[in-house]
């Protein structure tokens, strides 16, 4: 099994980690996730999730653009995206007719993320649980409820 992280996980490292160096906020990315799911869970993102976070990139102010565009590229490059293929399509449907039936929508894009994840046999981590948790055969983790430790400090000892 993997984990197919949703947005929401990376919003919630931008926002830990916008003061500390990128590079760095990589690695604590990394090591953050293998902490919360494994070190040896295969990771990855759904192909919308993609376009969320660049879109996240266009909409930031200019100020805020260039590390943003950064801080996603590298989320890009660390965690491959799985296509929204036929297999996903299928499940999509499903998932929007047994949600829409229920009274339940949860979104467009979160039920591509579900429909991924599924396709693929893969849970989905978020921070955000209420988005998924009506989908009927998702198994989700929570990567929001547990308290992060604070990222490593940027100040030089003795200063």
């Amino acid at each position: 099994m993997g984990t197919l992280l949703d947005t929401t996980v990376f919003i919630e490292f931008e926002r830990i980690l916008r003061r500390v160096p990128l590079a760095q906020a990589m690695d604590e990315v990394r090591t953050r996730l293998e902490v919360r799911i494994g070190a040896t869970e295969a990771v990855g993102i759904a192909a919308i999730t993609a376009s969320e976070l660049l879109h996240g990139v266009h909409r930031a102010t200019p100020e805020h653009r260039a590390r943003r565009e950064a801080f996603v590229e590298g989320i890009l490059s660390a965690f491959p995206p799985l296509p929204f293929d036929l297999l996903a399509a299928r499940v999509h449907a499903r998932l929007w007719a047994q949600l829409a039936s229920e009274g339940r929508d949860v979104g467009a894009h979160d039920r591509m993320v579900a429909a991924t994840a599924i396709a693929a046999g893969w849970q989905v981590g978020t921070a955000n649980i209420r988005h998924f948790e009506h989908v009927a055969g998702l198994v989700v983790v929570d990567l929001g409820a547990t308290p992060l430790p604070p990222p490593p400090s940027t100040a030089t000892p003795g200063c």
